[in-house]
């Protein structure tokens, strides 16, 4: 049995100060955007890229409509099972997003409200709040840190469809890209594989010989963006192995079975 390891932590303030600054960097590009480009199709079929921004406008919206509820007694949901409860929700979320979309013909004014209203509720959010969303009650801390997968993902959706070049924040990037790392070693526990992705997550996977000094015989290593891509079914193992933007050594590196690690 491989050893436990213990839950990684995320700084409360920097996690906070992460997710206002990639959503207001996703603000700016959308308000550059005409009525064209916002009705051009994505890869995300059949979402348009106004409903794609839509649904990163949700990402912000679901912290609203947690806090300014009533506060569940107790969380249901951890921050490792986040990932694997979501699915049930997609066609919700999809029409969710087409409804926002229509609804708030001014997205940058809609953004602007909901950056207002998240900063308030945040301030005056005691440590500790829980939250009620969809899938569960969870830690306002732990939601937090889901909003940088969801800002991440996105924003990198809206940056391959619509022609645009949406900065990633660092600490964004960091908490996003740790998070998916660690839901693969969750997924499959074992000290047999290094998966790195320098400069944010070094994690060992999968059932096998565990090594215990020098270079590990199965190693995997990618970019922060690529492992985003790879974590959340936008790009294909072989592909980014085909393309360089992987390099895997060893019988256990091949992680195509493992992924996507999030849908």
């Amino acid at each position: 049995m491989p050893p436990k390891t213990r839950p990684r932590t995320y700084d409360r303030a920097k996690t906070r100060t992460a997710v206002l600054a990639q959503f207001a960097a996703v603000r700016e590009a959308v308000r550059a955007l005409d009525d064209e480009q916002l009705a051009r199709p994505t890869h995300l079929e059949p979402w348009t890229v106004r409903e794609l921004a839509a649904h990163i406008g949700m990402t912000m919206y679901a912290v609203v409509r947690g806090l300014e509820t009533e506060e569940p007694r107790r969380a249901e949901l951890s921050l490792d099972r986040y990932p694997s409860v979501g699915a049930p929700y997609a066609q919700s979320v999809a029409e969710t997003a087409r409804a926002l979309a229509e609804e708030h013909k001014d997205l940058d004014a809609w953004f602007g409200e909901l950056a207002d209203r998240v900063t308030a509720l945040l301030d005056i959010a005691p440590p500790g709040r829980l939250v009620q969303m969809r899938i569960g009650a969870m830690t306002l801390d732990d939601l937090m840190v889901t909003r940088t997968v969801e800002l991440i993902v996105h924003t990198d959706d809206l940056n391959r469809t619509a022609g645009v070049e949406i900065p990633m924040q660092r600490q964004a990037l960091a908490a996003c890209t740790r998070f998916l790392a660690d839901t693969l070693a969750a997924k499959a526990p074992g000290a047999s594989t290094e998966v790195r992705v320098p400069p944010y997550a070094v994690v060992q996977c999968i059932e096998g010989p565990r090594h215990t000094r020098g270079t590990p015989p199965n190693v995997v290593e990618t970019d922060p963006l690529t492992w985003v891509r790879l974590a959340t079914g936008r790009t294909e193992w072989a592909t980014a192995v085909r393309e360089a933007k992987v390099a895997a050594s060893g019988e256990r590196a091949d992680l195509s079975a493992l992924l996507p690690v999030m849908s």
